[in-house]
């Protein structure tokens, strides 16, 4: 199998990301393997960040990469969190809090007036320096439910209905989810660019 760097310390990113990539022949390892340092996601869009974390993923491992990423657009709050979402309450990750902070945002907010939908941008680079990456886009229409509903998933999936099921991301099997998400798309359009290892 050939390995791939995901530029991630999310181990259920990994997870999930691992059984889209397996059947490929892609190994992903996290990038804490190789280092403690972070960049700075400081760029305002999904792709210019997804490159950041793929580049200093590629460099710190001296492997080829793959970062993703995402992050949940609420119509009626003008498309936030957008890239923030990971950060939206303040603190990077906590999700009990980020699920709170949108939650408040759109208290009263009707139901058919809470449209959302998850982005997902993934930038692959066969090495730090590579001047063509590979990127592709996948997205996720969905609504906001009013409460959080089931266990799985991690982020916004108990918030997020996916509208064809009638279940919330975090009610839906590891199996499902991968069928239907943002990053499931995100990689289907990959699929066609990525070379067989």
């Amino acid at each position: 199998m050939a390995d791939l760097v995901l530029a991630s310390r999310n181990r259920k990113k990994l997870v999930e990301l691992e059984a889209l990539l397996a059947p490929l022949g892609y190994r992903l390892r996290l990038v804490s393997e190789f280092s403690d340092v972070e960049p700075e996601e400081s760029a305002p869009t999904f792709v210019e960040n997804a490159l950041i974390k793929a580049r200093h993923a590629a460099r710190v491992s001296g492997l080829p990469a793959i970062a993703d990423d995402s992050g949940l657009e609420v119509a009626a709050l003008g498309g936030a969190p957008g890239v923030h979402s990971a950060r939206y309450a303040g603190r990077h990750g906590d999700d009990a809090a980020n699920n709170a902070k949108l939650l408040a945002a759109l208290a009263g907010v009707a139901d058919d007036q809470r449209g959302a939908r998850f982005i997902s941008v993934l930038a692959l680079l066969r090495h730090a320096d590579d001047p063509v990456p590979l990127i592709a886009f996948g997205a996720w229409p969905g609504q906001i439910l009013d409460a959080p509903r089931g266990q799985r998933g991690f982020g916004y999936d108990p918030l997020f209905l996916d509208p064809e099921t009638g279940l919330s991301a975090a009610e839906m099997s590891a199996e499902a989810k991968n069928a239907r998400s943002h990053r499931a798309r995100a990689f289907a359009a990959l699929l066609a660019q990525l070379p067989q290892p």
